[in-house]
């Protein structure tokens, strides 16, 4: 039997985390697994943190991700990827966006971004992708999460063509085309960097 895969995504309010788990949970469905998700919202619509666990196998018993049990961890932020860095196997994949975007309570001078978060997550074993980029190259900067999504493929082998009518059957149909290529990009970025 092969063993359940253990993915957690985390991101702020308003990046498309849950939607990006949402896609991520019916992809696995549509290629034949059995799926559980957990999500966590923390003021989520304000900019806060939101943390979802996609869990797919032959067979998922829970959906719980212990410290120490994520086999990938998807991170639309920087900041978030080093607050959720403890959930990550030894020998797991850490993909992050090459963005950092300040909590309110840094921006109100409560609190001070962490230092060198950049040189933390690449000592860590992160590969960082220009997320927002290949979503703009795409033609629409919300789309950032499916690029992402894009680049975590090669990891599941899933199937690009799966992935698009998965993306075609959940997304607005005037985001469909911005989504297909910021997923296409996201898979070529990481095909073309071997990760």
């Amino acid at each position: 039997m092969a063993e359940s895969k253990t993915i957690l995504l985390c991101g702020v309010g308003g990046q498309g985390t849950i939607l990006a788990a949402d896609l991520l949970a019916r992809a696995a469905l549509a290629a034949g697994h059995e799926v559980k998700v957990s999500e966590i919202h923390g003021m989520a619509q304000r900019g806060g943190a939101v943390t979802t666990v996609v869990r797919f196998g032959e067979e998922v018993h829970t959906m719980v991700a212990d410290a120490g049990a994520v086999d990938c961890l998807v991170s639309f932020e920087t900041t978030e990827a080093l607050r959720n860095i403890s959930y990550m196997r030894e020998g797991g994949y850490l993909l992050v966006a090459d963005e950092t975007i300040k909590p309110l309570p840094v921006a109100c001078g409560r609190a001070s971004m962490p230092h060198d978060a950049r040189g933390k997550l690449a000592r860590a074993g992160a590969v960082l992708i220009p997320a927002r980029d290949l979503a703009v190259q795409a033609g629409n900067a919300k789309c950032e999460n499916v690029a992402i999504l894009g680049a975590l493929e090669p990891k599941l082998g899933f199937g690009v063509e799966l992935w698009k009518r998965v993306v075609e059957g959940r997304v607005p149909p005037k985001t469909i085309e911005a989504n297909c290529k910021a997923f296409e990009l996201g898979f070529e970025f990481a095909s073309s960097h071997a990760l």
